[in-house]
């Protein structure tokens, strides 16, 4: 199935604590690729795993539900700022 990083984004991002997000497809060797999530925390706000999936559940279909998240401290980004979405494929080794 094809899943709108773009869609998957919008969700995750009205979270409060959240304030960027990028979503990928990474290697999975159940799914062939699974949702997977990077998350950069507002300062201070504190944002875990659960409020995040609960609020993905609520909104997106379960396919759609990320299987992995992880947080980091900034997205990488290209010198026009665009996310470096392969950067981060690359970030999860399985």
């Amino acid at each position: 199935m094809n899943v709108s990083s773009l869609e998957v984004e919008g969700v995750l991002s009205r979270v409060p604590g959240v304030r960027e997000v990028a979503v990928v497809g990474t290697p999975d060797p159940v799914w062939s690729e699974a949702v997977t999530a990077f998350i950069v925390r507002e300062d201070g706000k504190p944002t875990d795993g659960t409020e995040l999936m609960a609020a993905a559940r609520r909104e997106l279909a379960a396919f759609k539900v990320p299987k992995r998240v992880h947080y980091l401290p900034a997205l990488p980004r290209d010198s026009q700022g665009k996310v470096l979405k392969r950067q981060l494929r690359e970030l999860v080794v399985e």
